[in-house]
């Protein structure tokens, strides 16, 4: 199943709660310190109430992502499907293939029209440009209260 962040609805506390210390590592693939940067501020330190704190490991290259993937426990990656050379949608369409238990994937796109792209890399969920502060963090929350879910695939 695809998120698109038009379809985030509020859903209820689950995992850790507010005062806990636990935290999941979230990776954030772009050759842009600017998006990379702007979407770490947009989730913030906990996407949502119930959630665990975040925290972030940048990817800048190709390579980076891939062997940080391979030797992370990442609970969501965050891909920039414009970053030049090799964008985000043909490195999550590698990574769910060759990664045993690949981390849902949220791709990040220029335009709404681009979903189907991203369908096509088996993305998890998808935020168009320009990205909004609060669909980013409502769509990573969604898709960490999915993992924890009961059937859910927690990392």
């Amino acid at each position: 199943m695809t998120i698109d962040a038009r379809q985030i609805g509020h859903a209820g506390p689950a995992g850790a709660g507010a005062g806990s210390t636990e935290t999941v590592d979230l990776l954030i693939y772009s050759d842009d310190v600017d998006t990379r940067r702007a979407v770490i501020r947009s989730v913030g330190r906990r996407p949502g109430k119930g959630l665990p704190l975040v925290r972030w490991t940048e990817a800048a290259t190709h390579a980076g992502a891939v062997s940080k993937v391979e030797q992370g426990s990442f609970a969501l990656l965050v891909l920039d499907g414009e970053s030049a050379k090799v964008g985000g949608m043909a490195l999550a369409r590698q990574l769910k293939n060759e990664i045993y238990e690949c981390p849902p994937v949220l791709i990040l796109t220029a335009r709404a029209e681009d979903r189907w792209l991203a369908t096509w890399a088996n993305a998890d969920a998808i935020v168009s440009a320009p990205y909004d502060p609060i669909a980013l963090q409502e769509t990573v929350a969604a898709m960490l209260r999915a993992a924890q879910a009961p059937g859910g695939r927690e990392r």
